[in-house]
């Protein structure tokens, strides 16, 4: 099974989370942490830099890994490394994805994930939010 490396920003404002709705492809309409491939070359966090500006026209500054989530897809097996950021420098616009919130703990559930991200939002709930 081919192998898929991408990043994921887990965005904190205070006690919120931002999550993005997909706006194409098979997963349209459900939820995610934006981010997206790490290209050859690429360290992690150069990757989730650079597709946070690209998808959300913002600079975020990215602090600790999460975890890297390992989850099979029916066609490919996904390999996301789940990072806290911040924006330092920017105000959101939306470029690829159809809808965002910006979600509580306690809302985090209340949206559809898609599966991979979903095992990151089951360790994120237990966890104090970190200062970045």
């Amino acid at each position: 099974m081919n192998t898929i490396r991408v990043v994921a920003a887990v965005i904190r404002s205070e006690d919120k989370i931002f999550a993005t709705a997909r706006g194409y492809g098979e997963f349209k309409g459900q939820w995610e942490f934006p981010g997206g491939k790490i290209e050859k070359g690429e360290t992690p966090q150069q990757a989730i830099v650079r597709e946070i500006q690209e998808e959300l026209d913002v600079k975020i500054e990215v602090g600790k890994l999460i975890d890297t989530i390992e989850y099979d897809y029916p066609l490919f097996h996904l390999s996301m490394d789940c990072f806290w950021c911040i924006v330092a420098d920017g105000k959101i616009v939306l470029k690829e994805a159809e809808s965002s919130r910006w979600l509580s703990k306690d809302e985090l559930y209340s949206v559809d994930w898609l599966p991979a991200d979903i095992t990151i939002i089951k360790k994120i709930v237990t966890v104090q939010y970190p200062n970045i």
